[in-house]
């Protein structure tokens, strides 16, 4: 039979104790949404080719409207369908980009394939575009992720990434500590 000096006692029952418990679930909670966040804004993206983007207008409501975060994939021409959601370049070659649904899909007389879109919410249809234009074809999206992206350049999300792995590495070393330095008291008694 193992007696327990008060001290002892004490750290046992702070261990078992309510505010231990919130601790340890808020701590847990905290790491899940932090792994979560970095899965899908980053990895999955970075793993399947794709790029994050986020929706800054109204033209996609009622389905993506303003901050929802929208993965687009790489995708071969011939598979874009009307109905698909595409991103594509306003100018072939620039940054600029939109999001708008396929409204149409036509052929030219060379053969070149040429994609109508329209926003969800617009009463009239884009200009034309060709396929080199094509980013991608909508993969997922997440509400609300997309203020998150927006505020974050591309290398500050990099950064963050390091961060957190580096501050998960170091919550489990702390408690693997933590875990060894009770597991030698408990021998030692």
């Amino acid at each position: 039979m193992t007696v327990l000096t008060r001290a002892q006692r004490r750290r046992e029952e702070q261990k078992t104790g309510p505010f231990w418990w919130v601790g340890q679930i808020f701590s847990w909670l905290a790491l899940f949404i932090v792994l979560t966040l970095l899965v899908v804004m980053v990895v999955i993206p970075k793993l399947g080719g794709a790029t994050a983007y986020t929706v800054l207008t109204g033209s996609m409501r009622p389905d993506y409207p303003p901050g929802q975060l929208i993965v687009v994939k790489p995708v071969p021409v011939e598979q874009i369908e009307v109905g698909d959601v595409l991103t594509y370049q306003l100018e072939s070659g620039k940054p600029e980009v939109v999001t708008h649904r396929v409204a149409a899909v036509h052929s030219t007389l060379s053969g070149e394939k040429q994609f109508v879109l329209r926003g969800d919410a617009n009463n009239t249809d884009d200009a034309p575009i060709v396929a080199e234009q094509v980013r991608g074809k909508l993969w997922y999206s997440l509400p609300w992720l997309g203020y998150l992206n927006s505020a974050l350049s591309s290398s500050q999300r990099t950064w963050l990434t390091w961060l957190a792995i580096g501050g998960l590495l170091s919550y489990s070393l702390v408690m693997f500590a933590g875990a060894w330095r009770d597991h030698r008291r408990e021998s030692a008694s």
